[in-house]
């Protein structure tokens, strides 16, 4: 049997204490399986995710608090591991713009540093890596591109269903850059040393535990804004279009994939929602109109440099190979989306927007 099927051991997961990455640690937990949530914990909200965990967990969860970009630390906590998942980033695309430096040094420095920690000290041990839809670029131009409504579509029909992971890649923004090159070492650590891992290009993922910003974390943002009562802004023209993914819907295709590493090591996969589970920005607001009976306040301002007007993942690749698919519709996630903000964040709580610089 293979060391990352010993369950003695722990799966460490880097940003263990982020959204995606406190999901993960508590769908892990709940299995039986031993967890390090390795995190700077610097980020809005983490250190409250960090006690949620341990509240739920006690010690089947350990919290170590490091940063990628020391290699010591990266080490220390890879080489007990019997597993990674690799999460930790700086994860705005304005914040990659604002410092570029850093940015590198935390998305693609810190995930050298992950797979030479692995390849040197824990060769049999999988790592799974958060990728992200920006490695494609912008997709398509202004001139490929037509309105549907209250949306954008492509009026190309090799986007019909989608985009597949054999779109060419076109690193947009200095974090299409970092993470774009973070994401082509896993895969070449797999081609080159054998490392047992995999790449999962991620589109919107969403739901409880995630505190949204204006630059990461777009549907929780605008229901927070919302509940609120605070003004929303726009960059764009608003009928930009993403797919969502419910994160337990995330967490069971992170888990399959790490179970079935030996069948699709090398491999790269979209993770979304597909088709079914695309909306607007616009009918986003629609949506919580509905859901809140309240019409958000808007105002509009430019584009963003790397916004792109219209992804749509294509996720048959990972159905396929480990059998995964969503199962939570888009407006049943909303609902709970809202449900866990609005008993955080509510009016019951008597909170501003202060608390979510804490």
């Amino acid at each position: 049997m293979k060391d990352f099927r010993n369950h003695d051991r722990p799966i460490l997961i880097t940003g263990g204490c982020g959204f995606i990455g406190c999901n993960l640690a508590d769908t892990l937990a709940r299995r039986g399986d031993k967890v390090i949530a390795f995190d700077n914990l610097s980020r809005a909200g983490v250190r409250e995710n960090a006690q949620w965990l341990k509240s739920r967990h006690g010690d089947l969860v350990s919290i170590v608090t490091g940063d990628i970009r020391d290699s010591i630390s990266v080490i220390e906590a890879v080489r007990g591991a019997r597993g990674v998942l690799h999460l930790a980033a700086q994860v705005a695309v304005t914040g990659s713009l604002q410092d570029p430096v850093e940015d590198f040094e935390i998305n693609a420095r810190g995930t050298l540093n992950t797979l030479e920690a692995i390849r040197l000290h824990n060769p049999s041990a999988p790592i799974i890596f958060a990728s992200t839809n920006k490695v494609y670029g912008r997709l398509v131009s202004d001139e490929q591109i037509k309105k549907a409504g209250r949306r954008h579509v492509p009026a190309v029909a090799q986007f019909a269903s989608g985009v597949g992971e054999d779109a060419p890649l076109d690193f947009y923004s200095p974090y299409g850059c970092s993470k774009g090159a973070a994401d082509q070492y896993v895969r070449d650590y797999a081609r080159v040393y054998g490392l047992n891992a995999a790449v999962l290009r991620m589109s919107c993922i969403y739901g409880p535990r995630q505190f949204g910003t204006e630059d990461q974390g777009w549907l929780a943002h605008f229901m927070l804004r919302s509940i609120l009562g605070e003004p929303l802004t726009i960059f764009g023209d608003g009928l930009q279009v993403r797919d969502a993914l419910h994160v337990s819907d995330a967490a069971r295709a992170w888990l399959m994939v790490y179970d079935n590493i030996e069948t699709v090591r090398g491999r790269v996969f979209n993770l979304g929602g597909g088709q079914s589970n695309s909306i607007s920005l616009l009918e986003l607001i629609d949506e919580i109109s509905q859901m809140r009976g309240a019409v958000p306040s808007l105002r509009f301002d430019e584009w963003r440099p790397g916004d792109q007007p219209w992804y749509v993942s294509r996720i048959d690749a990972i159905a396929s190979a480990v059998g995964w698919k969503p199962q939570i519709p888009l407006q049943q996630g909303l609902q709970s989306l809202l449900q866990w903000l609005e008993e955080r964040f509510g009016p019951a709580r008597a909170v501003s927007a202060k608390e979510l610089r804490l």
